[in-house]
């Protein structure tokens, strides 16, 4: 291949090194274009890539959505933790549920043998040697509903001939209804235990034998929710005061449309309030406004509005988000892998000093746990902090 030569001209060897510029200005500005381009597919790759492999394991997704036909490979370290020391099922020393026996059935039918099952001689007349008892009990037809009349009564009085009224109570204030226990039955089917109104009112005739409607049930729900207004304040109140809340928010449907559940729970209280995902629709329950305790969470940003509250991480949403995180880069992200069995390890021993009496963990253990906490969030961090990528991204978010 032969070179083209010079231009011996001054002027003209000017004017190809100015053209020569442009062009290497150009084809730079191109690959750093072609490069940004190709950083923006990656990271939309890597994003498709780890919302096609999300699951009820790695993610808010409900079980329900999990593909039925895809089966995850079995993984020796699937569960992000090291086995422990307790098996499945009851626990030792935990409180049994086995039926006894009842001193006076209902019934008793005697099974006794009719030929001998030796020589098949006959039985009858030979007196029981053993007997071994067995009970089996089973649910009685539903009584009939009580129906109790009350018979509003009036007086004239003969000294001023002022009629009197006798009062009946509150709930008979018709000429026939159901009592307060029905209503109360209504509301447990419905509310407590989430069925829909028809099938409500069936099982609520074949237990108690009373005829309702569905127009009647929907109306319960309405009129129980009336009775709890003074006692959704009291709980309220009682949430506000509350060292520590768990809150979250879920979809569900109601009337017709997609809305969002919001939940502020403690251990024995639970308020509930529906609306979309905003700040305002947080701040409608009443509790979060002004609060200056811990309220423990999942990442999602609609509560940072709330700075007078110390904000904690779920640790149900933290080792979920970090099996994501190393499920899909495994190599990468085994600090995160670390991460989740330290978590765990400080949880069990936690409860293991709760169940010993104990207020806090011995210093050498929290000082331990704490060290390598920060070992691990540091590796988390050095590793991540200065790569491209949505998964180092949420790993940079997840370490500290």
């Amino acid at each position: 291949m032969s070179e083209t030569p010079l231009p011996a001209d001054p002027a003209q060897l000017r004017t190809l090194v100015v053209e020569l510029s442009a062009v290497i200005q150009a084809k730079d500005a191109q690959i750093r274009q072609l490069e940004a381009q190709v950083a923006t597919l990656t990271a939309r790759v890597e994003e498709l890539e780890r919302g096609r492999r999300k699951d009820s394991r790695t993610s808010s997704k409900p079980p329900s959505s999990d593909p039925i036909f895809t089966k995850q490979p079995k993984r020796t370290d699937r569960s992000l933790r090291e086995r422990g020391q307790r098996r499945a099922g009851k626990q030792p020393g935990a409180p049994g549920a086995t039926m006894r026996l009842v001193e006076e059935p209902a019934a008793r039918v005697e099974c006794w043998p009719g030929v001998c099952a030796g020589c098949g001689a006959d039985l009858t007349g030979v007196p029981v040697g053993a007997a071994q008892r067995r009970q089996v009990t089973e649910p009685g037809p539903p009584p009939p509903p009580v129906t109790t009349e009350y018979v509003v009564g009036a007086k004239v009085c003969p000294a001023c001939g002022t009629t009197s009224v006798g009062a009946a109570p509150a709930h008979a204030s018709g000429r026939a209804q159901y009592g307060p226990e029905a209503h109360a039955q209504a509301a447990n089917l419905t509310c407590a235990n989430f069925l829909p109104v028809g099938r409500a009112g069936r099982l609520l005739g074949q237990i108690t034998g009373l005829a309702v409607s569905e127009g009647w049930v929907a109306g319960v729900r309405g009129k129980a929710a009336g009775l709890l207004e003074d006692f959704v304040a009291h709980v309220r109140a009682l949430l506000r005061d509350a060292p520590a809340l768990h809150v979250d928010e879920t979809p569900a449907r109601t009337a017709g449309g997609l809305a969002y559940v919001h939940v502020a729970c403690t251990r024995y209280l639970t308020l509930l309030h529906v609306g979309d995902r905003s700040a305002e629709a947080i701040d409608a329950g009443g509790v979060l406004p002004g609060y200056d305790g811990i309220i423990v969470r999942d990442g999602y940003g609609g509560y940072a509005h709330l700075t007078e509250a110390l904000h904690a991480w779920c640790g149900a949403h933290l080792l979920r988000d970090l099996r994501d995180v190393y499920e899909f880069e495994p190599g990468a992200q085994r600090w995160a892998h670390a991460m989740a069995e330290l978590l765990v390890e400080a949880r069990d021993a936690a409860e293991a000093a709760r169940a010993a009496g104990q207020t806090a963990l011995a210093p050498a253990v929290l000082a331990d746990l704490v060290g390598r906490y920060r070992a691990l969030a540091a590796q988390g961090l050095e590793v991540n902090q200065h790569r491209p990528g949505r998964t180092a991204a949420d790993a940079v978010r997840l370490a500290p």
